[in-house]
Order: structure tokens, then sequence, then C-alpha cells
């Protein structure tokens, strides 16, 4: 396939709102050019070995747009696909349009792929629909910044403010002061609804309601440098109605996620979903056995077994994954009972069409040593327990004061995280400015990493005030081991249930507060 350079809009701000063509063509890049402003978490649908370059360390000036278009032209002449990752839509106050005409004058394919404008979905997440019966017939947008650094905007305010209908203006902090003094010297009602939106779509969104008259008046005695969304018309006062976003009951809350990043997708969207803005930092990765030897005997022989047991959905894929290279299938573990510690490992081996036998209702060795027990005798059983490379010695210790005769394998091992990579959030620093909610903690390995980085004294000293959340007693008891307090156990061991435990707990705190 030729060469292409695609045009994507990311929108405004929220990973989740770039479209599914948008994330195809990122996900077929060879080259990513993208905004500064731009997620950094929509970078993880690339290719792991695409380039990425940002262009968007300072406020584009014409020579820097002109850069832009070259360096677009130049990968896409080396052959590459090159996906150019622009903030809102690529086409909308944006230099999208001139990028495409100069691929256009080089010969050179495009596409463009539309985003959700910033002027669009910053409103519909503060909770104010930009056009609404009765809110006026026009909608007018305005660009609030020049690219060659003008303070005022070339715009006929007199005619505009005449206009019966809603107003969205980008704009910058050097503008903003002027653009609502032109409004109301030139014959927009002073009582006019208005909003101001920062970090719109964000977990860090702010909005700001009042009169025309009183946002004018808040902006001239702040110092506030950061740009906005300003919306005029009485649509804007349907946001004591209609907002969502920022009534969500985790909004503005920090929550760090110590989970590894391959793992951590569903408790970073859950926390999301409830409002929260997701940290990650996590403390352990997973990686393979060294010698895959030990495992692939044990798979050989999987029918041999009367137990299978999985104490950690970790171990659920590899040993699958080395059965079926043997020349056995699934249909070896015939006859074979089941054993998971955690729903989680219950729907992973579901996934391969597995149910299981036995899941006991607490997730730790002497519950599950019980649970077995109730089940027969387990003298002469033979019992395979996949397991990390650390930990699991209790279990099998159990299991064989029982009389079983267990067989242990390393199915995965568990290191320490790689070092904080170039951008990421500084989580120490975060910890001692008391800006972090929460730290979940979703294993035992995690808590001991998380120790073993910022040292027993410092971690106990910067979670003492801060929430920790345990997805189970046993980690919780991993806390508890270095004097760090968990004060969140969901009553399963699950992360949508950690989830709304959590949820729970500010709930409770709201309620003690107001009474």
């Amino acid at each position: 396939m030729s060469s292409i350079v695609y045009l994507i809009g990311a929108g405004p701000g929220d990973p989740g709102l770039i479209t599914a063509r948008g994330v195809q063509c990122l996900a077929a890049a060879d080259v990513v050019v993208y905004d500064h402003l731009v997620h950094p978490r929509l970078l993880r649908h690339a290719r792991p070995n695409a380039e990425r370059i940002d262009v968007g360390l300072a406020a584009p000036q014409p020579l820097e747009q002109e850069a832009i278009c070259y360096l677009l032209a130049e990968k896409a002449r080396e052959g590459k696909t090159v996906a150019r990752l622009k903030w809102g839509d690529p086409f909308v106050f944006d230099g999208g349009g001139s990028e495409a005409l100069f691929l256009h004058e080089q010969r050179l394919r495009f596409e463009v792929v539309p985003g959700i404008p910033a002027g669009i979905g910053v409103p519909s997440y503060a909770g104010i629909p930009i056009t609404y019966p009765g809110g006026g017939d026009t909608l007018t947008f305005i660009r609030g910044h020049e690219d060659d650094g003008k303070t005022h905007v070339s715009v006929d305010w007199a005619s505009l403010a005449r206009l019966d209908g809603t107003i969205v203006c980008y704009a910058g902090p050097q503008q903003l002061p002027n653009i609502l003094s032109a409004l109301l010297s030139r014959g927009r009602p002073a009582g006019d609804s208005a909003a101001l939106v920062y970090n719109g779509t964000l977990p860090t969104q702010e909005t700001v309601l009042g009169s025309l008259e009183e946002i004018a008046r808040t902006v001239k005695q702040s110092d506030d440098r950061r740009p906005a969304i300003l919306v005029v018309g009485r649509v804007a006062a349907l946001r004591e109605h209609l907002r969502w976003f920022d009534a969500r009951p985790l909004f503005g809350r920090r929550i760090l996620i110590t989970r590894p990043r391959e793992q951590a997708t569903e408790l970073v969207e859950l926390v999301e979903s409830m409002g929260a803005e997701a940290i990650e930092a996590p403390m352990i990765r997973i990686v393979p056995p060294d010698d895959y030897g030990p495992l692939d005997e044990a798979c050989a022989r999987a029918g041999t077994f009367d137990w299978i047991i999985f104490s950690s959905t970790n171990a659920v894929d590899p040993f699958i994954d080395r059965l079926l290279r043997t020349p056995h299938d699934l249909r070896e573990l015939k006859g074979v009972k089941l054993c998971v510690v955690g729903p989680a490992a219950a729907d992973r081996l579901a996934r391969y069409g597995l149910k299981v036998d036995l899941m006991p209702s607490e997730y730790r060795a002497d519950a599950i040593l019980h649970a077995l027990a109730e089940t027969g005798d387990m003298r002469g059983l033979q019992i395979l327990l996949p397991r990390a490379d650390i930990g699991g010695e209790l279990l099998a210790e159990g299991l064989r004061k029982q009389g079983a005769e267990v067989e242990e394998v390393v199915a995965y091992r568990t290191l320490v995280a790689e070092p904080q990579r170039e951008g990421e959030p500084d989580i120490y620093r975060m910890l001692l400015e008391r800006r972090i909610d929460v730290v979940t903690f979703t294993s035992a390995s995690a808590v001991r990493h998380f120790v073993d980085v910022l040292g027993p004294e410092p971690a106990a000293d910067l979670l003492r005030t801060t929430v920790v959340a345990s997805i189970g007693p046993v980690t919780a008891e991993a806390t508890a081991q270095y004097n760090i307090q968990t004060k969140v156990v969901p009553a399963q061991s699950t992360i949508p249930a950690l989830v709304d435990a959590i949820v729970d707990y500010f709930a409770k705190q709201k309620e003690e507060a107001t009474v």
C-alpha cells in the first residue's frame, strides 16, 4: 500500500471521544505526529514501534505550521503511513486545512478523519446544550486567538451582539477579557447567561456559571492563565438542570492505579466512568517464566491431575496457551476439577469454555484449604498449582499436610515495573503534596513493590492521610505488614466491587460531613 497521511481529530480531551475510524488509522501508522494537547493515552493505540513526534510544545506560529507540513510530506515520501493526531477537529479552528492543502499541492495522499470539536464536546460535558428550543435561532463559533498573536479578534461585535442565539468562543487567556468587554459594550445584555469551561471533558474540568457581566468581572479579577470555552446565551442556564459529567460520584478525585499497565484498563475505565482521574503508576509487570520446561511438562500431563488450582488470573492464560502447544487440547481437562481464587479467574477460564468446580467465598489460603477439604478426602489426590515465581507456599504446604501430592510450576513471574517514563506524573511528589485521594492495590506483590520503590517509612508516612483501597483481605494484610492502613476493602475481590467500595466510602464521608 502506498503512503498516506491521516489527519485525525482526537477530540477535545477525553481520550474516549476519538472516533472508531481515528483509532483504526492511528493503529495502522508508522509515524504519529501529534499535538501536545492530545491525551497521552491515545498514543497507546499506535503500534509499539511507531515513531512518535510531538509538534505542539509551543503555540503554533506560521513558520512552525509550515515546518509541520514539510515534516508530514517528508515522512510520506519515505513511504510511511502517517497519523497526524490533532486536538479537536482538524478543520475547526485548526491548521488541518493548511496541512491538507499542502499535501494536495505536493501530490501526496491524505485522508481527513473528523473529530469532536471543542466547541461542541466541551459544552456537552458541562451540561449545556448549545442549541435548544427557545434558546435562539443562531449558533456562532468564534476563534478567540490569532496565529499572529493579536490581542483583539477581528469580529463585528455589534452585529454579533444583536443576534438572538448562542455564542461559543475558543477563548485564549489574553483575548478573553477583551471578548467579554466587546460583547457588553456592543449591546449584548449584561444579564445574559454565560459559562466558562476550563479543562473541558477531563476529570479536572471546571465550570464557572453566571451572567455575562458576572463572568466578565470574574475574568478581570482573576490571574487564571488557562484557555477556556466561553458559552454565551440562554442555553447556559440549563447547566443547573443538565450537568452530568461533574456530578458523578468520584468527580475531581485522583486515584492511583498500581496494577500492571497491561491489566489496568478495566480499573482505569471504571474509576473514570465515575468521574475520577486515573493516575497510572504500575508497581509490577507480569512476564513469562525463565524456563517454560516445567510448565510444558505439567501441561502434557494435564489430564492426570485430580485438581488444578489457579490462585491468580495471571496463571490462566499461560497455562492454557502452553497446553494448546502440546499435542493435546482442552479435551485433556475432561474429568479434571478446576478451582479458582476469585471470579476474575473464573471469567478468564470461561472465555475458553471452561467452568470452575470450586471457588471459595474468601480468597486466602486457609479458605481454599477448607473448601477443598469439604469436597472429600484429599489424601493421595494429584494437584497442580500453576503460580507466580514468588508466593503460593502456604497453599501448597497446607495441601500437602492434608495428604495431597502437589506439583508447583511457575506460570509467570512478577517483576518490579519499568522505571517511570518521561512525561509521566511524579507519584512521589503527588503523594507528598497530598494530590492523590486514593491509592489502589490489587495484589500483595503490588504492595511489596510499592514499598520497595518508596521505602518502608516514606511509604507508610505518605499513605497515612491517603485513602488506601485493597482488592481483598490478602492484599489488605500485605499493607498492614508495612504499617499501611487499608480503609476500603470490597466484599468481593473484583475490580467492579473495588470501585463500588470506593464510591461508597466517599458517599459515606459526605453524609457524615453533612450531619
